[in-house]
C-alpha cells in the first residue's frame, strides 16, 4: 500500500495544533498559539476555550472524507499529528460530561461514581483507529487533564503575573514541561517526583498541594465502568507540627496493637492509607525533628516503611508533596533540616507569592480575591457585599498594608467585616523590607541599644503574633515588649 501524506498546509496546521494540545494550559505561549490558529475564525474568541476545537473538527472531516483508511496510509509522523487532532476533538466534545462528573464526585466520598459515558468515549476512539487499551488510557488522560484545570483554576484565583506563573508551574508539576514525554513515558512514574512548596503562612500552599494531589492519573476500568479510585479521597494531608514527637511516627507510619501504652488496636498511618494513584501532603515539614526526618528519608529512598511495633515492611506507592513557611536554607545551615532529605524532596520547588506582592503587581487583585472569598463563604457572588468589604478595608487599614497573614488573613478579615462591620490591626505592620533594613543597620553598627531592641521585638511580633511570645523569646516583661513594638 502506497504511503499518503498531508499537504503542507495541513501538516503545518496539525503540527501547530499538537504544540497547543501538549502545551501548558496556563502558559502565554500556548494562548498565543491558539490565538494564531483561530485568527481566521469570526467572532470574539477571548476566553473561548472551545474555539480551537471548532476549527479543528471541520478540517479533520475534510481530511477523513474517504474514511479511516486515509489515516492508516499516512506516514508515521503525519499519522501521529492526525491522531493528536482526533484526541483533541474527542476531548473537547466530552468536556461538559467530564466537568459534570468532577462536580458530582468532588463532594462525595466512598467508591468512585459510575461513568455512564465512558463506553461511548472509548468506542469513539476505537472507531477512530485507537486500540481498546490505548483508548481507555486516553480517556484516563481526559479525566486527569480536566481535573487539573478545574482544581488549579478554581482553587487558586488571581489575575496578577505571579499567580499565572504559579498556575503554570503547577501544571508542569502534574504533566511536566513537555506533555509528549509525560504521555509516552512518565504518566505512570510520577510518584518518583516529589514536590516542595515554599511560602509564607497563608499564601495557599495547602490549596496548591490539593490541586496536585487530586489531579494524579487514575486509570479507567472498563469492566466496572468507573475510574479505579475516587479522586476526592486520593489526597491525604497531615500537618506535622500538630503532633507531639511521641505520636508523629504513629500518625505517619501507623502502629501495631500493643506497640506502646495506649495502642489498644492496629492503626494505619497516612503512608499506608495513601493510594498508589494519590498523593500525601506533609505540611510544616520544617518543624519535624531529625530522627523523624531520617525515617521520612528512608521512605522516599526505598519506598517502604514499617509500622511502629511491627516487623513487616509496607510499600508506599503514592506521591509526596511537602511544604513549609520556614526558611529551609537557614534550617539547613543550622543543622535543623537534613540536606539529604531536602535533595529527596526537591524534584520540583514551587514558591507561592505573598499577597502584598500580588497586590503590587495588579491593583485589582484584592478586589478579585474579596469577591472569590465572599462567594466561598456565602455560596454565591455578591457585588454589594464585596463593595462593603473593600470600602471597610480601605477605611480601616493603612495605605500599603503588608498583609502578613496573606490570603488566610484576608479571609478572616472578610469574615470579621461581615460579622462586625470593621477590621483593624493592633499594630501597624512593618513593610517587608524593614527586616532587611534592620539587618543592614546592625551590620553597619548604626543602631542604639533601644533601636536594636525595638527592631528585634517588632520582628518577633510579626513572626510570633503575640506580645507574650515576644516576651518569652526576649526575656522581657510582656508590657515592656509591647512598649518596644508599639513605641507607646
Amino acid at each position: 500500500m502506497s504511503r499518503a501524506g498531508l499537504g503542507n498546509s495541513d501538516r503545518e496546521f496539525f503540527a501547530a495544533l499538537a504544540d497547543a494540545a501538549f502545551g501548558n494550559s496556563f502558559s502565554l505561549q500556548r494562548a498565543a498559539l491558539i490565538a494564531r490558529l483561530v485568527s481566521d475564525t469570526p467572532g470574539d474568541l477571548a476566553g473561548d476555550r472551545e474555539a480551537l476545537a471548532r476549527v479543528v473538527a471541520p478540517r479533520l472531516q475534510r481530511l477523513l472524507r474517504e474514511g479511516l483508511p486515509v489515516v492508516q496510509r499516512l506516514g508515521d509522523e503525519d499519522r501521529r499529528l492526525v491522531e493528536v487532532a482526533l484526541l483533541y476533538v474527542s476531548y473537547h466534545r466530552h468536556v461538559p460530561q467530564i466537568d459534570a462528573l468532577i462536580e458530582r464526585q468532588a463532594g462525595q466520598g466512598g467508591a468512585p461514581l459510575a461513568v455512564p459515558f465512558g463506553e461511548q468515549v472509548i468506542a469513539e476512539l476505537v472507531k477512530s483507529g485507537f486500540a481498546g487499551d490505548r483508548a481507555a488510557r486516553y480517556f484516563g488522560f481526559f479525566f486527569q487533564l480536566r481535573r487539573a484545570f478545574y482544581f488549579i483554576d478554581r482553587s487558586l484565583p488571581g489575575e496578577c503575573e505571579s499567580m499565572r506563573r504559579l498556575r503554570e508551574a503547577l501544571w508542569n508539576n502534574m504533566f511536566t514541561h513537555d506533555m509528549r514525554g509525560y504521555e509516552s513515558a512518565l504518566w505512570d512514574r510520577m510518584e518518583d517526583f516529589s514536590t516542595l512548596l515554599l511560602g509564607e503562612t497563608g499564601t495557599g500552599k495547602g490549596s496548591a498541594a490539593a490541586a496536585i494531589g487530586r489531579s494524579e492519573f487514575i486509570p479507567y476500568v472498563p469492566v466496572e465502568r468507573r475510574f479505579a479510585i475516587n479522586f476526592a479521597e486520593s489526597f491525604i494531608a497531615i500537618n506535622l507540627s500538630q503532633f507531639p514527637e511521641m505520636l508523629i511516627e504513629s500518625e505517619l507510619f501507623g502502629h501495631r496493637k500493643g506497640a506502646f501504652t495506649g495502642a489498644i488496636d492496629h492503626h494505619q498511618g497516612v503512608f499506608e492509607r495513601c493510594s498508589a494513584h494519590g498523593a500525601l501532603f506533609l505540611d510544616e515539614i520544617g518543624e519535624v525533628s531529625i530522627p523523624v526526618q531520617i525515617k521520612l528519608l528512608q521512605v522516599l529512598q526505598e519506598r517502604t516503611f514499617t509500622p511502629v511495633g511491627g516487623h513487616e515492611k509496607r510499600r508506599f506507592s503514592g506521591r509526596v508533596i511537602a511544604a513549609t513557611n520556614r526558611r529551609l536554607d537557614e534550617l539547613r545551615r543550622d543543622g535543623r533540616f537534613r540536606d539529604d532529605l531536602f535533595y529527596r524532596l526537591c524534584s520540583d520547588v514551587i514558591q507561592l507569592p505573598t499577597l502584598r506582592r500580588r497586590i503590587a503587581e495588579s491593583p485589582g487583585e484584592l478586589r478579585l480575591l474579596v469577591r472569590a472569598l465572599i462567594a466561598r463563604i456565602i455560596g454565591a457572588e455578591s457585588s454589594e457585599l464585596a463593595a462593603t468589604v473593600l470600602e471597610t478595608l480601605e477605611r480601616n487599614l493603612p495605605r500599603d498594608y503588608p498583609w502578613p497573614g496573606n490570603v488566610r488573613e484576608l479571609e478572616q478579615a472578610v469574615r470579621r467585616i461581615l460579622l462586625t462591620g470593621h477590621y483593624t490591626v493592633e499594630v501597624a505592620q512593618a513593610a517587608p523590607n524593614e527586616e532587611t533594613a534592620l539587618i543592614e543597620k546592625l551590620r553597619a553598627g548604626e543602631l542604639t541599644s533601644a533601636e536594636l531592641l525595638a527592631g528585634y521585638c517588632a520582628l518577633l511580633y510579626r513572626r510570633l503574633g503575640t506580645y507574650a511570645e515576644v516576651a518569652k523569646r526576649t526575656g522581657l516583661d510582656p508590657r515592656t515588649s509591647r512598649k518596644y513594638v508599639t513605641g507607646a
